[in-house]
C-alpha cells in the first residue's frame, strides 16, 4: 500500500469549528520568539527578492525582524511608522525589502499601496480563528488587479492540537476568498516529523493554493 498517498487522501476533520474560541495574544506571539518556541521559522529564506521583486513582510517580533536581516547576511536602517503609533518598518540597505514590525490589522494605515502578488506561509494559519474573516478582508484589499494569491494551510487533527499553527480546512478557504477569487490545490505535501508528536497529532499535510482574480 503506498502509505503517502493514504494519508495525503485523509478526508477533512469535520468540526471546522473546535479551534474558533482559540486565541493568542501578540505578547504571546512575541514571546514565542524569546523564549526560541520559534519551530515554525524556516532559516532558509525564500528568494523572491533576489529574483528582482520588491518584497514587502509584516511581522510583530522585532527580535524575528533583526534576526531575518542577520540570518541573510544583509545590512539594513530602521525608522518609525508615523501613522501608526510605536511601529516600525526595516528596509534593507538595497531598498527592496521593507518589513513592517506592527499588528498586522494596522498595516493599511501605513499606506504600503497594492501589490501583485501574495505569498501567505506561517500567516493564515497564525491568525487567531475569529479574526480570519478580518485578516482576509485585509489582505484582499492590498491587491492589484490581476493578482495572484499562493497560500499554504497546514490539515491535521484539531481536536488533539490547539494550534497555533491553527487547521484551516478548505471550506474555511472558500467561505473567506472564495467570493472573490478562483481557487484552485496545487500540491498536498505530507510534512509530519518527529517534533510534532510532542502536539499530539499523528499526521500533518500542508497544502498550497493559488487563488486568482475572478
Amino acid at each position: 500500500m503506498d502509505d503517502t498517498r493514504t494519508l495525503l487522501d485523509i478526508k477533512e476533520y469535520p468540526d471546522t469549528e473546535v479551534q474558533k474560541d482559540r486565541v493568542l495574544t501578540l505578547e504571546e506571539w512575541q514571546e514565542k520568539w524569546v523564549s526560541r518556541k520559534i519551530r515554525f521559522h524556516q532559516e532558509q529564506g525564500h528568494r523572491f527578492a533576489d529574483l528582482g521583486h520588491s518584497v514587502v513582510g509584516v511581522e510583530i517580533s522585532e527580535l524575528g525582524i533583526q534576526e531575518f536581516f542577520t540570518e541573510q547576511n544583509l545590512s539594513y536602517s530602521e525608522e518609525p511608522i508615523m501613522e501608526i503609533p510605536g511601529a516600525k518598518v526595516f528596509k534593507s540597505s538595497k531598498g527592496n525589502i521593507s518589513l513592517y514590525c506592527c499588528n498586522l490589522f494596522d498595516l493599511p494605515r501605513a499606506n504600503i499601496g497594492k501589490f501583485d502578488r501574495i505569498w501567505d506561509r506561517g500567516a493564515l494559519v497564525a491568525i487567531n480563528p475569529g479574526d480570519r474573516e478580518r485578516y482576509a478582508d485585509i489582505m484582499l484589499s492590498l491587491t492589484r488587479k490581476g493578482f495572484r494569491y499562493l497560500l499554504a494551510v497546514l490539515s491535521y487533527d484539531p481536536t488533539k492540537h490547539a494550534g497555533p499553527p491553527f487547521y484551516v480546512p478548505d471550506a474555511e478557504i472558500k467561505k473567506l476568498l472564495g467570493s472573490v477569487c478562483n481557487i484552485h490545490c496545487l500540491e498536498k505535501t505530507d510534512v509530519f516529523e518527529e517534533q510534532h508528536k510532542s502536539w499530539g497529532i499523528d499526521y500533518l499535510v500542508e497544502k498550497l493554493y493559488l487563488c486568482t482574480e475572478k
